[in-house]
């Protein structure tokens, strides 16, 4: 089979960076695809990450510690882009103005101001591919609970609540970095660091709050910076939103929560749903598990529990039998973005496509109506 080829250049050698570069080193490990991504420009400020780039991923032709270069780049047609919050306005309108497709982190600017520019930005073109970052609907328990959102198996929805909980922060001497100070991980905190990936799935079944109430927290006030001095720490660490989803006939509760101080949890993400006909329950804490129940009138009502097998969006050469994990989503989602890329939303090989810019501007409707919610400690309407 002939494939198209992707070059792509990486902006932002950090950890989702070499993530996202080492996903390429296991491309064979997909089946049966039209289309391979390669890497042929990486850029960072800093020599030691870049470094791992040149010892690690063959076939580039370009490193360099200014972004512009690698935009400007005739051999780039993609990138993938990781940086600070703080850079996102800057670094993805550029990339827009350069022509290239972007699969890049949420949330898409450091606040709702940010985000419209680069929506504005974006307005028009129509041959520009952009899509946001985010992973976990890939993993098969979940990628099952979309199928069930398309085919309506859920009846009259009662309530939803979406997770993301680790406890990377629970050590209060642990070395303050960017997503613990709001200048450059921005007002949201924990939201904007966190948030996308909890609504994306709710957001994809058309799920979107009118209102919201939201209790925010800020647990540890300071962490040492690289020489051991106490530094301030503003970033927000957990919160609690609860919104109101108004779809006409039905209406229910949206439980929402972020969480980077969550005893216990080292990379959590939970979707429950509840429904008249149909309801479901899926973690990555127990990636193989997935819990359902199917209810007619006058049936029992029994919630049944299964093991997963590995069947993924885009099929691999791992057995059924074996577990999923991160990387494999990570490559998923890299194979649904380049799948769209090569053959269209209408031709892609399975249905899942990535978040879009659109979905993750409604992530900002949301956290800026949360902020105001805590500080107003009120019910806030979203803007529209």
């Amino acid at each position: 089979m002939a494939k198209r080829i992707i070059n792509f250049g990486v902006i932002g050698c950090g950890l989702m960076g070499r993530e996202f570069a080492s996903a390429v080193g296991r491309w064979r490990h997909l089946l049966n695809l039209d289309f391979e991504p390669r890497i042929v420009a990486a850029c960072n400020r800093g020599d030691a990450r870049l470094d791992w780039f040149r010892q690690n991923v063959p076939g580039l032709s370009l490193l360099s510690k200014d972004y512009r270069q690698v935009l400007e780049s005739s051999q780039v047609e993609a990138v993938y882009i990781a940086v600070p919050h703080d850079k996102h306005e800057e670094m993805y309108r550029a990339a827009i103005q350069a022509g290239k497709h972007i699969l890049a982190e949420k949330p898409f600017g450091i606040d709702l101001k940010a985000n419209r520019a680069i929506l504005d930005e974006l307005d028009g073109e129509q041959e520009l591919l952009m899509r946001c970052s985010s992973e976990f609907p890939f993993f098969p328990g979940a990628y099952r609970i979309a199928q069930w959102m398309r085919e309506g198996r859920f009846g009259h929805v009662l309530d939803v609540e979406s997770c993301f909980w680790h406890s990377s922060d629970m050590d209060p001497n642990k070395p303050i970095n960017w997503k613990r100070q709001n200048i450059t991980c921005g007002e949201y905190g924990c939201m904007g660091d966190l948030g996308l990936h909890i609504v994306h799935m709710p957001f994809r079944a058309g799920w979107f709050p009118k209102n919201v109430r939201a209790i925010l927290s800020k647990v540890v006030r300071y962490r040492p910076d690289l020489r051991g001095q106490a530094t301030t720490c503003d970033a927000w660490d957990n919160a609690h939103l609860c919104c109101e989803v108004d779809l006409g006939e039905q209406k229910f509760p949206m439980q929402l929560s972020m969480k980077r101080i969550a005893p216990g949890h080292a990379n959590t993400w939970v979707l429950r749903i509840n429904g008249t006909r149909g309801s479901v329950e899926y973690s990555t804490q127990h990636p193989k598990q997935f819990r359902y129940m199917e209810y007619t009138p006058g049936s029992l009502q029994e919630w049944r529990t299964i093991d997963m097998p590995y069947q993924s969006a885009y099929p691999t050469i791992t057995g059924p039998i074996f577990e999923f994990g991160f990387g494999d989503a990570v490559l998923q989602m890299w194979a649904a973005f380049c799948d769209e890329l090569v053959n269209g939303r209408d031709g892609m090989q399975q249905p899942f496509y990535c978040a879009t810019p659109w979905e993750a501007h409604q992530s900002h409707l949301l956290f800026t109506a949360a902020l105001e919610s805590h500080r107003q400690a009120a019910v806030v309407s979203l803007e529209k």
